[in-house]
C-alpha cells in the first residue's frame, strides 16, 4: 500500500513537471515570435529608406560539390534582390567554415558574384557557427548596427529576436515560401531552439571566435581567404 502511494506521488510529480515544462516552452516560444514579428518587413519596405549597414544572409548548408542547398539558394537570391533594390550596399554572408572540407561562405560569395554583385561589396563571416554567433559577430567584428536579416520565416523569428537582444537595430526579410524536406522536424527543433536562445541572448556568452574588427562599411575583399 505504501509502495503504491509512493508511486502515485512520483507519477503526479512527474506529470506536474512535464506540464510546467510544456507551459514554459509554450510561453518562451510565444515571447520570441511576438517580439520579433513586428520587425518583419517586405522587400519593398526594406528598400525605403536604403540606410541599412548590411544585408545579413545566414548559411543553410552546401552540397559535397560546394553548391548551395535549395534552402540556401533561396536566401541568397532574396539577399541579392534586396542589394540590387538598394536596401543596402553591402552583403554579409555568415556561415560555417570551421574546417577546410566544409565551406558555406565562399560558396555563398561565389553565388552572389555570379549574380553580378561586386566582390568588394560581399563580406564573409567564416565563423558564423550558429544564429547567435552570426549576430554577435555582425555586431562586434563587422561593426554593423542596423541590419536586414534574410532567412526562411520559421528561422527569422529567432534570428531577429537574438539580434535585437544584442542591441542591433535588426529587421527580418523572409524568403519566398517553399516546401523543403524535413519541414516538420525542423519546426520542432526550432521551437526548442527558441527556448535555448532566450537564455543564450540573456546571458550573452562570447562566440567561439572573435578577432580584429572588419567594418562592413569597408572592402569585403578583406574577408577573402583564397
Amino acid at each position: 500500500m505504501k509502495l503504491k502511494k509512493s508511486l502515485l506521488r512520483i507519477g503526479c510529480a512527474a506529470l506536474c513537471l512535464i506540464l510546467v515544462c510544456g507551459i514554459a516552452v509554450f510561453c518562451l516560444n510565444a515571447v520570441v515570435i511576438h517580439t520579433a514579428e513586428k520587425y518583419f518587413l517586405t522587400q519593398e519596405e526594406a528598400a525605403i529608406p536604403a540606410d541599412f549597414d548590411c544585408i545579413l544572409v545566414l548559411g543553410a548548408g552546401v552540397y559535397e560539390s560546394g553548391a548551395p542547398t535549395w534552402m540556401l539558394r533561396d536566401r541568397l537570391n532574396t539577399g541579392i534582390a534586396l542589394y540590387k533594390a538598394g536596401a543596402s550596399s553591402k552583403l554579409l554572408m555568415s556561415g560555417d567554415h570551421g574546417r577546410k572540407s566544409y565551406d558555406e561562405v565562399n560558396s555563398m560569395k561565389d553565388f552572389a558574384i555570379n549574380a553580378g554583385v561586386p566582390s568588394e561589396d560581399i563580406f564573409m563571416d567564416h565563423a558564423g557557427f550558429s544564429t547567435y554567433e552570426s549576430m554577435y559577430r555582425a555586431r562586434d567584428i563587422f561593426q554593423a548596427k542596423r541590419i536586414l536579416i534574410v532567412t526562411q520565416r520559421y528561422h527569422l523569428y529567432r534570428a531577429v529576436y537574438i539580434a535585437r537582444a544584442l542591441g542591433l537595430d535588426a529587421y527580418g526579410i523572409e524568403t519566398p515560401p517553399q516546401v523543403y524536406g524535413g519541414e516538420t522536424m525542423r519546426e520542432i527543433r526550432e521551437i526548442l531552439a527558441h527556448v535555448k536562445d532566450v537564455f543564450t541572448a540573456f546571458f550573452k556568452p562570447a562566440p567561439t571566435f572573435l578577432g580584429e574588427t572588419i567594418p562592413v562599411s569597408g572592402d569585403g575583399n578583406l574577408t577573402n581567404d583564397k
